[in-house]
């Protein structure tokens, strides 16, 4: 936890709020108990109780006198559609979804790159492993358009990309997604742990602003042999 990146109960709860989204508290389970959290987190009484005080605020726990702290809620409100994002599919599938912030840095852009005309000529570029059931399931590659004050000021690690690209002034309109099966890289390769180049599914996202120019792209390899990929739709 670190102060200049604001009030450290917050990011306690951004913490475990992450943690109930992606399965590693599951639904109707309690949660660690509050010595527990101060022990981990190195925090007093008073800011786990500010951290899960906002969690019931907003829907996720519950609080019951000698009973702990139970998750009601692993679900975030739809913000682009009705349809359930894939990895919430997962964790309501009772599947453990835990993800990894591989790497954090500035990245030069080729200016042959098709990139190069909206990233500009340096971008920040995150790698991101997903664990499905403790075991690799998903390796992304992102690379956004920041300012160049973010680009001096990069984080160590961020609890959650989308979350960290709202704070960079950095709003996200539309997506576009491009599907294939593709022989992965042989960075992905050892990130997932492939002992051959079996081809994988390969999902390319275009992210958007309001003013419909690009400024997030990644790349994400997807082994559907341990779970296929999931779109799921209310309304048709």
């Amino acid at each position: 936890m670190r102060k200049r990146k604001g009030p450290l109960y917050l990011q306690i709860k951004e913490t475990i709020k992450d943690r109930i989204l992606h399965g590693v508290y599951p639904l109707y389970t309690t949660i660690p108990s509050e010595p527990q959290l101060e022990e981990e987190f190195s925090v007093s009484k008073i800011t786990i109780r500010n951290a899960i005080k906002e969690l019931v605020t907003e829907g996720y726990l519950e609080t019951a006198s000698g009973r702990g702290t139970k998750v009601i809620a692993n679900t975030p409100s739809p913000r682009l559609a009705k349809g359930k994002r894939f990895t919430e599919w997962l964790v309501d599938e009772g599947h453990k979804l835990e993800k990894r912030i591989i790497s954090i840095a500035p990245c030069k852009v080729d200016p042959s790159s098709f990139l190069f005309g909206s990233l500009g000529s340096t971008c920040l570029q995150v790698k991101r492993l997903y664990l499905l059931d403790e075991a690799p399931y998903i390796y992304f590659i992102h690379y956004i358009k920041v300012d160049e004050q973010t680009l001096l000021n990069v984080p160590q690690t961020i609890t959650s990309l989308y979350r960290f690209m709202d704070e960079a002034g950095i709003h996200l309109e539309a997506f576009k997604d491009e599907f294939s099966v593709a022989i992965p890289p042989e960075e992905v390769s050892a990130m997932l742990e492939l002992s051959d180049q079996s081809p994988l599914l390969k999902r390319i996202r275009w992210s958007t602003d309001e003013k419909a120019q690009l400024v997030e792209y990644s790349e994400g390899y997807y082994m559907t042999d341990k779970q296929h990929y999931v779109v799921t739709y209310n309304d048709l």
